[in-house]
C-alpha cells in the first residue's frame, strides 16, 4: 500500500541522467526536524532529498522521483559514481552522531518501511540496493549509523538479512569491491563502513575474523 506523503517542495533539484537503481538513507543529523526541512529546502544550502521522514512516522516528499535530488554528494557504489542520478534519497529525522545517535522510533521506522518498500515495487529496486550514505561514501559519512534497525527492514523484504560469517576470503579487499564499496577512501575507513551496516556492535575499522567472514558472505550474494 502506498504511504501518504505530504507535498513539500524544494527548489534543489535537477534532471536525472541514470534510470533510478538505488533507494539510500540518511539520517538528517540535525538538531531539529524543522531545521533539517528548512535546509533541504533551502535554495542556497544546494541539498535536498526526495522524501523525509519525521520522528512520529510523517512522510513529507520534498523532490519528484523522476528528479534528481542533491543528498548523497562525492560518492560511489558498483562503480557508479552519479549516485544522486541513480538513487531515491530518504533523509530519516535523527540528530546522528553529533547529537548523541538517538534510538530511531517504531513509528518512524514503519514509515520508513512502507515507504521503502513502495519505492522498491514501483522502481523495481531490488533489496541488495537498499544502502546507507555510510556505503557510498566510507570515511565521510556515517549515516545512517549503527543504531539503524536494518534487521526490521530484512525482515519486511527492504534490505538484506545478515548473513552467518562464511569461511575467511583471502582478500578482503576484492571481497568490498565485489559488494560495491569503493576502495578509494582507504581500507580502514570503508572497513568501518562495512561493519557500521554488518556488525553494529562494533564499528572499528579493524579487519578481524568475524569481518572478513561476514565481507565474505555478502560479497557472495552480492555475485550471484
Amino acid at each position: 500500500m502506498t504511504p501518504d506523503v505530504i507535498a513539500t517542495p524544494s527548489p534543489n533539484f535537477n534532471d536525472r541522467k541514470r534510470p533510478i537503481s538505488l533507494i539510500l538513507l540518511h539520517y538528517t543529523g540535525m538538531e531539529s526536524g524543522a531545521a533539517a526541512i528548512a535546509r533541504l529546502c533551502d535554495r542556497e544550502a544546494q541539498v535536498s532529498a526526495h522524501y523525509v521522514v519525521e520522528e512520529n512516522g510523517r512522510i513529507l516528499q520534498l523532490v519528484g522521483d523522476d528528479k534528481r535530488a542533491w543528498h548523497a554528494g562525492i560518492a560511489s557504489w558498483q562503480g557508479e559514481s552519479d549516485i544522486n542520478s541513480a538513487s531515491i534519497g530518504i533523509e530519516i529525522v535523527n540528530g546522528g552522531h553529533d547529537f548523541g545517535l538517538p534510538a530511531y522510533p517504531a513509528v518512524q521506522i514503519e514509515s520508513v518501511t512502507a515507504l521503502v518498500g513502495d519505492l522498491m515495487a514501483r522502481h523495481g529496486v531490488t533489496a541488495d540496493r537498499v544502502i546507507g550514505h555510510s556505503d557510498v561514501a566510507p570515511g565521510r559519512k556515517q549515516d545512517p549509523g549503527e543504531r539503524f534497525p536494518w534487521d526490521i527492514l530484512a525482515e519486511a523484504g527492504c534490505a538484506l538479512h545478515r548473513p552467518e560469517a562464511s569461511d575467511l576470503d583471502s582478500d578482503a579487499r576484492d571481497g568490498l569491491a565485489r559488494i560495491g564499496y569503493s576502495l578509494e577512501a582507504g581500507v580502514e575507513a570503508v572497513v568501518e563502513a562495512f561493519q557500521r551496516r554488518w556488525r553494529p556492535r562494533r564499528c572499528d575499522g579493524v579487519l578481524d575474523d568475524e569481518t572478513r567472514g561476514l565481507i565474505t558472505a555478502v560479497a557472495a550474494f552480492a555475485s550471484r
